[in-house]
């Protein structure tokens, strides 16, 4: 089996749904845009070299429909013969998109493929457009379709994760995050066109274009006592809020992956390499505790132990999620190796971008860190895990 080089890996910034700088633009187009930056990031590489783009979607419909990877390479100006294809696995979709491009390196079907991940939560709203649950199964299994906020509920009174940690852990995310943006440590961000509508004095909208370069969603000011002022949102006396749950947001993310013989014949410095990666299922009304089944199973695939890790990124969907798992795993004594520069609480969760957006992330900062090992881990909808390991090329 060969192995699969990672040469870039870029995100757009991401932004809040519906009040955010994204919120107008397209994301087939914010898709065509990260996916030629990660081209443009590696000397030499031109678009036609490419065999694939795999881009990941949790409800591809609507404007980011028509199969949004094929549609965003062509926007993006790759030659015809240079194929997409779109992959769901909800919140995982962008890793997995990535995962399924480097085995086709791994296996040589590929030289050279690109991954990556796009979600417009203003255009395409949770849950899509028209949900239709089977109704048999709905009525045998209704705990099947249950929210993420209410399997977030589940979780936080099952396993006794007080309000008072999830809104602590979630200001903490929102520190991070302000510090991070701050001393401009998003290194893997590429500032953006973003459209915006502008109203003119007849009433007519003029379309305008600026550039977005910064995460919008962080808030600085943010603290323990003006989040427990919340109310829960998911259930009566419950504990899960807006303030302690991941944002919704919009945006994209991309990774270009090679082989050893196109890193050589470039002469191109890789990055690292995806190493493994692995999903897992587990009880969907409390899907959100799927890093605590995936991590385990990948680290036993790779033979590592939770102290080989140097860095982590862990999706943070909820914080009563976030603290279950990081407790379980036995992470809790390595929380400075743990999402370093705040997670989807403070950054966003553009539900098919953010396996591909956390991989940009973890990358950045193991060259940042110098980190030989790294592992991303997201829950999925519909309860499942997943995780990947990726080590840095000298």
């Amino acid at each position: 089996m060969r192995d699969a080089y990672i040469v870039s890996s870029v995100r757009t910034p991401g932004c809040r749904r519906n009040k955010g700088a994204l919120k107008d633009t397209l994301p087939d187009e914010l898709m065509a845009f990260i996916l030629g930056a990660a081209v443009d990031k590696v000397p030499g590489l031109e678009k036609g070299a490419v065999d694939d783009l795999m881009v990941g979607c949790s409800f591809p419909e609507g404007e980011q429909g028509f199969d949004v990877g094929r549609t965003a390479g062509q926007i993006a100006g790759f030659p015809l013969e240079v194929s997409g294809a779109t992959v769901s696995r909800f919140c995982a979709s962008g890793l997995e998109a990535i995962a399924l491009s480097a085995m086709r390196v791994m296996t040589g079907w590929s030289e050279i493929a690109i991954g990556g991940g796009v979600e417009s939560m203003t255009y395409v709203t949770m849950g899509g457009n028209q949900p239709r649950p089977n109704p048999d199964f709905a009525t045998e299994h209704p705990e099947f379709y249950a929210s993420m906020g209410i399997t977030a509920e589940n979780v936080a009174r099952r396993y006794d994760i007080s309000r008072e940690s999830q809104d602590e852990f979630a200001c903490a995310s929102h520190m991070k995050a302000a510090s991070a943006r701050e001393e401009n440590r998003f290194t893997e961000i590429v500032p953006t066109p973003a459209v915006r509508y502008v109203q003119q004095p007849d009433g007519r909208n003029k379309k305008e274009t600026f550039i977005q370069a910064v995460d919008d969603g962080i808030r600085p000011d943010t603290t323990i006592e003006g989040l427990a002022k919340l109310r829960p949102a998911f259930a009566l006396n419950g504990t899960v809020t807006a303030g302690n749950s991941s944002q919704t947001t919009d945006g994209a993310a991309a990774t270009v992956i090679m082989s050893e013989n196109r890193v050589k014949e470039l002469g191109v410095k890789p990055i690292a390499k995806l190493k493994y990666y692995t999903t897992v299922g587990c009880r969907s009304d409390e899907m959100v505790v799927g890093p605590r089944y995936a991590v385990p199973k990948l680290l036993k695939l790779a033979g590592l132990s939770i102290e080989d890790i140097g860095l982590w990124e862990l999706n943070e969907a909820f914080a009563s999620q976030s603290l279950y798992c990081l407790r379980e795993l036995g992470l809790v004594d390595y929380m400075d190796r743990v999402n370093i520069n705040g997670g989807a609480i403070a950054l966003g969760h553009p539900l098919g971008c953010s396996g591909a957006k956390l991989c940009a992330t973890l990358l950045a900062n193991m060259q940042a860190k110098g980190v030989r090992y790294g592992v991303e881990t997201m829950c999925t909808a519909f309860g499942m895990g997943a995780a990947a390991l990726f080590e840095l090329c000298d």
